[in-house]
């Protein structure tokens, strides 16, 4: 089996591995990092590495990502593609509270805009809030219409839904006409949005998984570092049990893009790794006998 180097985000083509940004704010994605030069170099040298695409939001410190993006990068290579998540605010003590309302969102492409020395956004994701005790949400009429407000503005160019349902991606498609990705939790670890990859691939869209190597909430890294079956397939192929989860990640399906974050150098050049792990059909089915882990925040 082989695994394409390169897809699509939208109509523009990226590397199938970016960068998510949300690790280099603070702890628990709060405040500013204890490194701020190494972030900037963590930044650079993923550029370096042919890093294409690049994931932020403004709520990540708040205000910190997006500047030590623009710090290290800008200005910005013609083909570098940045993308943001709306839809939550940080309280004073760092919790993660919905800010959904048109003004709201509104405010938040301008702010991203203003941050990252930008004047259009590749791509807004809408992060949608789920109903208690669910995991996914769905977004409303009034917030999609907000967005393509925005672009008919000219604020930004495709717009993506984070955090939603198979119902509420098809919703966005019906809506905004062109839907350049969903962003939700998947990994080996937990394969639980298979119809929403399925509904992705029907229709064109790039499907972008947080969690990757699933939930620290949950663990999940520490799972993949130490499951048997990830551990077999990593030494066949005398790769790390990450660029093995990585790797099954691009084969699963070429609508996936991948954003795995780190404040590491070290870490980053391994991640990019994994686009060199090629994984064969016995390597494949090993992996999907790994035991999943329950939902993102169980």
């Amino acid at each position: 089996m082989t695994n394409t180097q390169t897809g699509l985000l939208g109509d523009k083509p990226v590397q199938r591995i970016g960068y998510g940004a949300m690790q280099l704010a603070g702890p628990g994605v709060f405040g500013p990092p204890r490194d701020p030069d190494g972030a900037r170099a963590v930044l650079r040298r993923a550029v370096e590495l042919g890093v294409d695409h690049i994931d932020t939001a403004q709520f990540y410190g708040p205000d910190v990502t997006n500047e030590l993006i623009r710090s290290a990068l800008h200005p910005y290579p013609a083909e570098l593609r940045l993308v943001t998540k709306i839809g939550a605010r940080r309280d004073a003590q760092g919790a993660w509270l919905p800010a959904l309302a048109p003004a709201e969102l509104r405010s938040a492409v301008e702010d991203n805009l203003r941050s990252l020395a930008i004047e259009r956004i590749d791509l807004v994701n809408l992060r949608v809030f789920a109903p208690e005790g669910e995991v996914l949400g769905a977004p409303t009429a009034e917030q999609l219409g907000t967005l393509a407000d925005l672009r008919d503005e000219g604020k930004l160019d495709l717009i993506g839904v984070s955090n939603t349902t198979r119902a509420g991606a098809q919703l966005a498609l019906d809506l905004v006409g062109t839907l350049g990705e969903v962003q939700n939790p998947y990994s080996l670890l937990d394969r639980s949005d298979d119809a929403t990859i399925a509904f992705c691939e029907q229709h064109g869209i790039a499907y972008v998984p947080y969690f990757p190597l699933g939930s620290a909430f949950t663990g999940g890294p520490a799972r993949i570092a130490a499951d048997p079956l990830i551990g077999r397939v990593a030494a066949k192929h005398a790769a790390t049990p990450t660029q093995v989860a990585l790797a099954w990640l691009l084969h699963r399906s070429e609508r996936i893009l991948l954003i795995p974050g780190t404040s590491s150098v070290a870490h980053l050049e391994e991640n990019l790794g994994a686009a060199a792990v090629v994984l064969d059909a016995d390597d494949m089915a090993t992996l999907a006998a790994v035991e999943q882990a329950g939902t993102p925040y169980s």
